[in-house]
């Protein structure tokens, strides 16, 4: 029993890239400007984010390789070299989004400035880092020790308001109010699907059917069953993200476009809601950081077969975050413009783990049901035309009906 439950955890990993920094900008936002309108777009993400980390989870078990490994085997080179590219992008908007959270989360609770706040976020995130160079189950548990800090913080403070349920459930029917609603549920769904835990979650699974013991069904369910655990959590959090700010903030004339202004809203109700908060915001900074940098490791072995020391990819994943904050542009609508940015990286990462894992000569045993392949294949055509839709009506100037 001891050694599979030492099967469990790579999806905790994962789950931490679902309650990043980014996720709480644009969950609050989205429930200050349009209350509970968005709710159904965090619930469907969450589906779809339990299905990809599935598969990715399953291709890990089946092939004791990563995605970005098999893709190298499997894809022409200019396509591999493509796939690497959009990945790197990928990689620098998703730890833009860790260190400013990171360090606003640092500035709110101890007043330390934005830049030394990123740049201490990065030593942690070494920290974190350097745990995984002793054996995963280290890194893991500390993981889970600062995402168990994000839940607690937010059940917490879910506790403390009084969330319309009527209003919340009609939220559950899918809408827009214009523009800027589809703008933030692209954000929605960036934060929530992220793109290097596709590639990271084989790679946190490919080892672990070695010496194990278990038959490699037994093997999907247990990982079925750490996906659900954890993305089930990751879900709960970000759901309580936009109730939270849905029943505070919404036609209330608070300012809460900002995380700061987010934590003087919920200072003014509750000085233990605030802290919590800000708590669950430097745990998210933190864990996501390490987890984001090990996902840049994973893709640029994996694609190019190349490894390089941690400290400099550190370095090269942190300059962006560490320039904006540097020269005072606003974190949270950088981190905003992140996830929109990281939503448009998604289909590059999810076609690919669909393509390859229907196909037997790969997976074996645990090749795709077809069921599953056309659902797979359906959650990535509505992620490419949301976004197509989301570029047609921001460049035409439109709003949607």
């Amino acid at each position: 029993m001891r050694g599979r439950l030492l099967l469990l955890g790579p999806a905790f990993v994962a789950a931490i890239a679902y309650v990043d920094p980014g996720n709480f900008a644009t969950n609050f936002s989205a429930g200050a400007s349009y209350g509970y309108l968005l709710v159904w777009v965090i619930v469907a993400a969450n589906l779809m984010a339990m299905v990809i980390q599935s598969l990715s989870a399953k291709l890990g078990l089946a092939t004791g390789q990563n995605l970005c490994e098999v893709s190298r085997q499997e894809f022409p080179r200019p396509v591999v070299w493509g796939l690497w590219a959009q990945a790197e992008l990928v990689a620098m908007a998703t730890d833009l989004a860790e260190v400013i959270g990171g360090a606003i989360a640092l500035h709110l609770l101890f007043g330390i400035p934005l830049l030394q706040g990123g740049l201490i976020t990065g030593v942690v995130a070494f920290v974190l880092l350097s745990l995984h160079t002793r054996g995963y189950r280290r890194f893991e548990l500390a993981i889970g020790g600062l995402f168990a800090v994000i839940v607690i913080g937010f059940f917490v403070n879910l506790g403390r308001v009084d969330v319309d349920a009527p209003a919340a459930a009609a939220g559950l029917v899918p809408a827009f109010a214009d523009t800027n609603s589809v703008l933030l549920a692209t954000g929605i769904l960036g934060a929530t699907v992220m793109p290097h835990v596709i590639y990271l979650h084989s790679a946190l699974t490919q080892d672990r059917t070695r010496g194990a013991g278990v038959p490699a069904r037994r093997l999907l369910r247990f990982q079925r069953i750490d996906v659900g655990l954890a993305m089930g959590l990751a879900g709960l959090v970000n759901l309580s993200m936009l109730l939270i700010a849905a029943a505070l903030f919404h036609d209330s004339g608070t300012e809460a476009d900002t995380l700061e202004g987010v934590y003087s809203g919920l200072a003014a109700v509750d000085g233990v809601a605030a802290l919590a908060f800000a708590l669950a915001l430097l745990a998210s900074g933190f864990a996501s950081s390490g987890v984001g940098t090990l996902a840049g490791q994973v893709v640029l072995q994996g694609y190019l077969q190349r490894r390089i020391p941690i400290l400099l990819r550190r370095a090269l994943t942190l300059a962006p975050a560490l320039t904006v904050l540097a020269i005072g542009i606003d974190p949270t609508q950088a981190l905003v413009l992140s996830q929109v940015v990281l939503s448009f990286g998604i289909p590059f990462a999810l076609v690919p783990l669909v393509l390859l894992t229907r196909r037997r000569d790969i997976m074996g045993d645990l090749v795709n049901h077809r069921l599953t392949t056309v659902g797979a294949s359906v959650i990535a055509a509505v992620i490419i035309c949301l976004n197509a839709f989301l570029l047609v009506q921001v460049l035409a100037g439109a709003s949607v009906g």
